[in-house]
């Protein structure tokens, strides 16, 4: 993987935020309702601890939104291109080290049923399902958590403590 930096996204990402969302594949076919029309927006991003992955060129390639009050992993997005690069894995490490950070001991993710497999990769556990909510959401979404554990981060290596 080439050096990809994750840094606090500003408003004036949420242009680019927004672009990875509506380009996702993975919110094709039966999925899409969900993100149509969505945007992130810049007040979104400053009420909320929303971190982007940028490769050494500047662009974006990846971010991640986690709600403090109760703790819930919000948005997580890795453009297409980057998938299978280990991008999403920096990122879940990431935010499970800010999760921490905040006294948190674990995260809830209602996840589009696609990105369930990488959750469970990541360590999150199955706790459950969320009923479809249409028009939106006409499918049942995986309900999972991660337990927060103690971490040291050690550069961008994240070591569990146990």
């Amino acid at each position: 993987m080439e050096c990809i930096r994750i840094r606090r996204a500003t408003g004036m990402d949420a242009e680019g935020l927004t672009a990875l969302v509506q380009e996702s594949q993975a919110y094709r076919g039966q999925y899409a309702s969900v993100i149509a029309g969505y945007q992130v927006a810049a007040a979104y991003i400053e009420r909320h601890q929303v971190f982007a992955a940028v490769d050494a060129a500047g662009q974006l390639v990846g971010f991640y939104s986690l709600i403090l009050d109760p703790t819930e992993l919000d948005l997580a997005f890795v453009s297409d291109e980057v998938q299978g690069t280990g991008v999403g894995k920096l990122l879940m490490e990431h935010m499970l080290d800010q999760a921490q950070s905040a006294g948190s001991t674990d995260v809830r993710v209602v996840s589009n049923p696609p990105a369930e497999r990488f959750y469970l990769r990541m360590g999150a556990e199955r706790v459950g399902v969320v009923a479809p909510t249409p028009p939106q959401v006409t499918w049942e979404r995986p309900e999972l958590r991660f337990v927060v554990s103690r971490q040291r981060v050690i550069g961008t290596e994240v070591t569990t403590i146990r």
